[in-house]
Formats: C-alpha cells, sequence, structure tokens
C-alpha cells in the first residue's frame, strides 16, 4: 500500500470519515531518508515537474558555522547527542533539522533538513 499525505479517515473523536474518493499520485508520501553516520550516500528521488531532490542516506562530515568567529568550516561528525524529533534516533545516530550533534570542533546543532537538502549544515554551540 503506498504512503499517503491525503485526509485521515479518523475524526479526532475515533470516528470514521466516509471517503468520497481514492488516494490521488498528488497526495503521495514517500519512507523518511533517515540520514545515518557512515560514508557519503546520496539518492536521487525525482520530484514534480521532472526536478530532482537529493536525499542525503548518510553522510559523516557537516559545514560549521563557528557565530564567534563568523567562519564556517567542514568538521567530522563523531555521534548524535540529541533529536528532538525521535529519541530512538539517537541510539541510531540518525540526523534531522535541530539535532544535536557532537563534532571534532565541538557541539553543535544542524539547521539544514538532510532528507531534503542533500547536505548538513550547522552552528556551533557554545555551552
Amino acid at each position: 500500500m503506498a504512503i499517503s499525505q491525503g485526509k485521515s479517515t479518523r475524526k479526532s473523536t475515533g470516528g470514521r470519515y466516509i471517503a468520497n474518493r481514492g488516494k490521488r499520485k498528488s497526495e503521495l508520501g514517500r519512507e523518511p531518508a533517515n540520514t545515518g553516520l557512515d560514508e557519503k550516500r546520496l539518492r536521487k528521488i525525482r520530484t514534480r515537474g521532472g526536478n530532482e531532490k537529493l536525499r542525503l542516506a548518510s553522510e559523516n562530515k557537516m559545514n560549521l558555522f563557528n557565530p564567534e568567529s563568523k567562519t564556517a568550516e567542514t568538521v567530522e561528525i563523531i555521534t548524535v547527542l540529541e533529536n528532538s524529533a525521535n529519541p530512538n534516533y539517537v541510539r541510531r545516530n540518525i540526523i534531522t533539522k535541530g539535532a544535536i550533534v557532537e563534532t571534532s570542533a565541538g557541539k553543535a546543532k544542524v539547521t539544514s533538513r538532510p532528507g531534503q537538502d542533500g547536505i548538513i549544515n550547522g552552528v556551533l554551540i557554545n555551552e
């Protein structure tokens, strides 16, 4: 069965909505990218209009911006420390936007969407 981003079949009370039509191609959803820590691997996804989106399957480097010195550098990612999207992502080292990661330069917060953009950008956190 296809993943759908269409309207739910259940009401907030638990009752059912009666479907007036089936699924549409425009409501198609896809499985999450679940960007992991490993050598760089990209997946190409065909989107509407024949365009392409790059999904980052795995990566072990990130572009890190230092707000104090106003410089950016490429650093190695060591591990995922926090992920507010899902606590289980920390155990599985899955990187999403907002995740706190340990890098060779210190703690950093991910500011890009790796599953959508195909790259990991972040900002150094001073604690």
